[in-house]
């Protein structure tokens, strides 16, 4: 058994988010293709002899203990297991908070990663997906990473081949945006066809090595709710295309929006004009990025 751990937990950016229909347990059953990118919080794990599970992060917003969901993460196998040792777990947060991004849910997937190292748990990537969906439907996903159509209520998972290689620039705004709020105002069933992006042929797309048509097919059906409700959303993604983008979307519930280029140059032009619009007031962070197609957990 190890007595210390650094990880990689990825965010995630939604090529593809559609809700299909509200059902009658109150879940939304949706269907998304999912990608990883190359940004990451760093977490370290060390093994301690007090038998606490302890949690510290570097941002004062982001709750340590139970609030935390690497903290229950921890704390659903070490129950299981009968864990009696504890574990520190520190926290560098670099994915935007409250972003449609899956920090939380990454960090999550990682400690539990980590968790299954540390005591030599021998479970594997299924089973702890398995346990995983029970902390949050992107959980699971996060676990896996890379590319994948994600259905049910997030927990049905088919992985797919890595989409072309591309430049990517990462903006949240200045903006927090509640994941359950915008689910709460979204009318599913009353969506019109054209609302509901084509996820089989991004799909299909994505299996070519399509990069156009990805592109192509880029759309978010949760964009009806939280652009409406944060017009600079939309202000961004006009100024990722005027800057060369050759799509833009809102990912997973927002606000972050990703642009995706085909030329570096264009990517760093809007990278730079974002971190300047309107005074620097528009956003919060910009990274530049590339999609990360890891498959060892």
């Amino acid at each position: 058994m190890a007595d210390f751990l650094e990880l990689k937990a990825y965010g995630k950016i939604n090529l593809g988010l559609d809700v299909v229909r509200k059902r009658e347990d109150g879940y939304h059953e949706v269907r998304m293709i999912m990608q990883t990118v190359n940004l990451y919080d760093k977490i370290t794990m060390e093994r301690n002899d007090t038998g606490e599970i302890r949690t510290e992060t570097n941002l004062s917003y982001v709750p340590d203990g139970e609030g935390n969901l690497a903290y229950r993460a921890a704390k659903l196998l070490a129950d299981e297991f009968g864990i009696t040792d504890g574990v520190t777990i520190k926290i560098k947060k670099c994915i935007p908070v409250a972003a449609g991004m899956a920090g939380g849910s990454t960090d999550a997937a990682a400690v539990m990663v980590g968790m299954n190292r540390l005591f030599s748990l021998g479970l594997s990537r299924k089973a702890l997906m398995t346990r995983g969906v029970k902390l949050g439907a992107d959980v699971p996903y996060c676990i896996m990473r890379g590319t994948a159509l994600s259905e049910g209520i997030g927990e049905i998972l088919t992985e797919l081949p890595p989409p072309p290689q591309c430049h990517l620039v990462l903006a949240k705004p200045q903006v927090s945006v509640s994941t359950k709020a915008v689910y709460g105002k979204l009318r599913a069933n009353e969506l019109t066809a054209d609302q509901h992006p084509d996820i089989d042929g991004m799909r299909e797309a994505i299996k070519q090595g399509d990069l156009d048509g990805v592109i192509a097919r880029l759309g978010n059906v949760l964009e009806t709710v939280t652009i409406p409700d944060h017009p600079e959303i939309g202000t961004i993604k006009n100024i990722m295309m005027e800057c060369g983008a050759d799509g833009a979307l809102m990912s997973g519930s927002g606000p972050t929006v990703f642009g995706i280029f085909k030329e570096e140059e264009n990517a760093r032009r809007a990278q730079e004009v974002l971190k300047k619009a309107e005074d620097g007031r528009l956003t919060r962070q910009v990274y530049l990025s590339k999609f990360f197609n890891p498959r060892k957990v």
